[in-house]
């Protein structure tokens, strides 16, 4: 079926990439494409061009290519001098995908140009015999959102520190984030409404959480805050350094770790939360998130039971009285989404769990982008759906968005490989993939660990 599927689209679009392909500007090598990569050992050709929509594509296939292709977002343009290119290349696995230089966060766009990426790589290069959906970041999303969109032409989806909590929720829980920050922290600073220029914004709350930071008052508040958006007590140093995990029985050490993922590290929440806003806003055409009827203390009777006790024990040091903020924060008004632009951008789309070929994610527990209480939605989600078979969760101790090693990547991949394989699921325990991942070069040493994430508190049925 998938084959079909694909077929038809590929030729319905052989005319179009004669004309865009970088095998239509050069001599083709041996597998339709170009010869690329002169100093790989795998000898590859690459295929380049451009989508419909002017979406840049590439893919980089071995001489002895095994069938399998791994199709992501934000390969294009960088993809083809990654580690993990290099590796998959070695087991004769073809690595290619797409850009977000023009779709950005119009994600549904983004999903359905992984298909016609793939129609355009088969093209060039024949039917593939397994197709992988697989990405980081919004490119994580984006796989996950394939899964759902694309059964039929892809055959399985490996989404990576993806916000499979799907687009309105991640979004109402980042605005949770902010506004709780904006009441009790740093009066008058953007959360919805982000000024054009961005930088001026990110650097007025870079400089209010840091002033926050330094009187023991801001620092109970920031806990507070980090506590209500399921941020992980845990961040880079402002060097880009990794401190080791606090001791969850110790609440300065939580504290500190839940400032340095909102302010701290070379990608600080609290700026991707203005950049990316301001772009979304533009996308759907107004405002798709909202905190009406939402109820902060019983929020914060869900959180993190170690960052809970944390809030309770640093407001006691700062002689605050936690119930006040909370009053505080229930008499606040509340923010309103616009009902159109809800819609828009959850056509980007509601992770509904209806999964028809097999998924595997991983995820960083130290992620303050892609918080990982997000996946716990995604699983309840697609047990609800009746899909749980097909779906298997994996978890890495790391620090920062998507700090995975390449092995660590890879390992996910194979495994998936294997499913296809086989039919039936191998092992995915933390010692399983670890297992998976080690290598006389790698490094880190892999880092998958068993881990339960918190329920979602923001979760869009849609």
């Amino acid at each position: 079926m998938r084959r079909g599927v694909t077929a038809c689209l590929a030729a319905a679009l052989a005319a179009v990439v004669g004309g865009t392909t970088a095998a239509a500007a050069a001599p083709a090598g041996p597998s339709g494409g170009t010869p690329c990569l002169p100093d790989s050992p795998a000898h590859p050709t690459c295929v380049s061009g451009t989508l419909e929509d002017g979406t840049p594509y590439e893919f980089v296939v071995p001489a002895h290519w095994n069938g399998t292709v791994v199709v992501a977002l934000d390969f294009a343009g960088t993809g083809r001098n990654e580690a993990l290119t290099t590796r998959l290349l070695a087991d004769g696995v073809a690595r290619g995908g797409t850009s977000r230089a023009v779709t950005g966060w119009d994600i549904r766009s983004a999903i359905d140009n992984q298909a016609e990426a793939l129609a355009r790589f088969e093209q060039a290069y024949g039917p593939a015999r397994k197709a992988i959906a697989s990405g980081t970041s919004m490119g994580g999303f984006v796989a996950a959102g394939v899964a759902q969109v694309h059964p039929g032409t892809f055959d399985a989806a490996v989404p990576m520190c993806g916000g499979l909590g799907g687009s309105v929720g991640q979004w109402n829980q980042k605005l949770d984030t902010v506004f709780v920050l904006e009441r009790l922290v740093a009066p008058g600073l953007p959360v919805v409404d982000i000024p054009a220029d961005i930088e001026s914004a990110r650097k007025a709350w870079i400089d209010a959480l840091a002033a926050a930071q330094r009187t023991p008052q801001g620092r109970a508040r920031i806990a507070l805050a980090a506590a209500i958006g399921q941020l992980p007590a845990w961040g880079r140093n402002p060097d880009g350094s990794v401190p080791p995990p606090p001791d969850r029985g110790d609440a300065a050490a939580l504290q500190q770790g839940a400032y340095l993922a909102l302010a701290g590290g070379p990608l600080p929440y609290i700026g991707q939360a203005m950049s990316s806003r301001r772009q979304i806003m533009d996308v759907v055409g107004g405002n798709p998130s909202w905190n009406t009827g939402v109820d902060y203390d019983k929020q914060l009777s869900l959180a993190d039971p170690a960052l809970r006790r944390a809030v309770r024990d640093l407001y006691k040091a700062a002689g605050l009285d936690l119930g006040a903020d909370l009053k505080t924060l229930a008499a606040a008004p509340r923010i309103a989404a616009d009902p159109d632009a809800v819609k828009r951008f959850s056509r980007g789309i509601v992770l509904n769990g209806d999964l028809r070929i097999p998924v595997l994610t991983l995820s960083g527990t130290g992620d303050q982008i892609s918080t990982v209480a997000q996946q716990q939605s995604y699983e309840e989600n697609v047990r609800r759906a009746g899909a749980n078979s097909l779906l298997r969760q994996t978890y890495t101790e790391t620090v920062g968005h998507c700090d995975f090693s390449p092995a660590e990547q890879e390992a996910a991949l194979t495994t998936m490989l294997d499913r296809l394989r086989s039919g039936h699921w191998p092992a995915t325990s933390a010692p399983a993939m670890n297992a998976r991942a080690a290598a006389p070069a790698a490094d880190p040493a892999p880092r998958y660990v068993p881990f339960t994430p918190p329920r979602f508190n923001r979760p869009y049925p849609g």
